[in-house]
């Protein structure tokens, strides 16, 4: 029996897409390993979207190959794959310039993963794929898909936290994006197996769902019902064990009041809104080929809070994009100060090659760019840290991630997120008997940053 280690980069998606390919194949013989060190085979799900990601992938692809026996110094791994958007992205082309992995693998073959690594191991050359705009595929009709089985996916981890995938893919066309590219056109889950595998998850101890895609608030509008999202929520909520379910990747745009109140007001669906802003000038929003600016943005937060006072908000936003003046970057300044958000993740700019931006004028120097950055880092960091000190005197529910050997106790609230939003630390002895996976009940005392101190009611 070959065993199998997965290494993943990336988002919440790429993580399902790692269990997804390790639970193909447990099934099909291969033994799952957590340590990369002690494993026949390392499969590596790499990160395509701005350039620091890829270069961290193609770190862990040239760590992950350091593991081979060569030259007898006794390494165990005998094949190293890329997979992922950066294997799918450039293919050809990255199997060329990283001959450290023994295969670069894309989507197409992941249903045959099992027989692609046997094939590597047994010394078989595969011929990597050429990318393609997989925007020009026409996607599966939605008569045409097929239910898939009941457990589809094997956990690499036991946190008490699982993203479920609502979609694959993006019919946005955002000029500074590459992700319709090579993740294709929008397609939806059907409900039953969305519910199929969250009842999986519950079963597995999974007490908060983490429902993501490229843009959720798309759900369901290839399977003729835009708001299916509204109706699936009570009904993942009510699924026995699960205790939250929380909604990711909102597109502003396309966030209707039904769905600010499904997410505000469904016993069970945590008030967390993850509205992908990007920008807050107009100018810049438009050259973006996205719609809104800031007054609309603040309506639309207006909306949230008037339902859920106090309701998580994050965001991320792009700044030194082409054109940008100085006044726009004071627009986004101002409209930061007055949105009040909990979390805000500030990217620089980059060229991301094949995107319509990659060919605008108005280009900033990288110097240039770099000052706007650690400018509007500089003002999220005070501001987030101001929001988190509002919270304190809130009583909040804090799912328990980890107990430390010292006996500390860290979870998240509910307006936390996982890995990206902060955590909160439960103080004092009456904390000591918690245990991964309950849900405390405290009252927030202190703040460091975004993460908070609370205290057990």
């Amino acid at each position: 029996m070959l065993s199998v280690a997965l290494v993943t980069l990336g988002c919440a998606r790429n993580e399902v897409d790692s269990e997804e390919l390790a639970g193909r194949l447990e099934a099909d013989g291969f033994q799952l390993v957590a340590d990369p060190e002690s494993a026949d085979t390392v499969v590596v799900n790499t990160c395509g979207f701005v350039e620091a990601a890829k270069k961290d992938s193609v770190d862990a692809i040239l760590e992950a190959a350091d593991l081979r026996d060569t030259a007898g110094l006794g390494g165990k791994a005998r094949a190293v794959v890329a997979v992922g958007c950066m294997a799918e992205r450039y293919g050809a082309e990255l199997a060329a310039s990283l001959p450290e992995a023994d295969a670069v693998l894309g989507f197409d073959d992941y249903p045959d993963i099992a027989d692609r690594l046997r094939s590597i191991v047994a010394g078989e050359t595969h011929h990597p794929h050429t990318p393609q705009d997989r925007r020009r595929l026409l996607p599966i009709s939605p008569a045409e898909r097929t239910s898939a089985p009941a457990a589809p996916r094997a956990r690499l981890d036991r946190a008490p936290t699982a993203p479920l995938k609502l979609a694959n893919g993006c019919d946005r066309r955002c000029t500074f994006c590459a992700i319709p590219m090579f993740r294709g056109s929008f397609v939806s889950r059907r409900p039953s197996e969305v519910l199929d595998e969250a009842r999986w998850l519950a079963a597995e101890g999974v007490r908060e769902l983490f429902l993501v895609s490229e843009n959720s608030t798309s759900y369901g509008k290839d399977l003729g019902d835009l708001r299916l999202l509204e109706t699936l929520l009570p009904e993942l909520a009510a699924i026995e064990g699960v205790d939250r379910v929380r909604v990711s990747y909102l597109q502003p745009a396309e966030t209707r009041p039904g769905l600010i109140e499904a997410i505000a007001s469904t016993p069970g669906v945590v008030p967390y809104f993850d509205l992908s802003f990007q920008h807050a000038s107009n100018p810049v929003l438009r050259r973006m080929r996205r719609f809104g600016d800031a007054d609309s943005f603040l309506a639309l937060l207006e909306q949230v809070r008037s339902l859920a006072p106090t309701a998580g908000v994050r965001s991320n936003v792009i700044v030194g994009f082409p054109g940008e003046t100085e006044r726009d970057l004071e627009v986004l300044c101002d409209f930061l100060v007055a949105a009040r958000m909990d979390v805000t993740g500030v990217f620089g700019y980059s060229d991301e090659d094949g995107t319509e931006a990659e060919s605008f004028d108005g280009k900033l120097d990288e110097d240039e760019i770099r000052a706007r950055t650690e400018h509007v880092s500089s003002l999220v960091e005070e501001l987030t840290a101001q929001r988190a000190e509002e919270r304190v005197g809130e009583v909040v529910t804090v799912l328990v991630e980890e107990v430390t050997v010292d006996g500390g106790v860290v979870g998240r609230a509910e307006h936390q997120g996982p890995e990206v939003d902060g955590t909160t630390s439960l103080v004092t002895s009456a904390a000591g008997s918690a245990v991964v996976g309950d849900l405390v009940l405290a009252r927030v005392t202190g703040a460091e940053g975004i993460d908070l101190l609370a205290v057990p009611e």
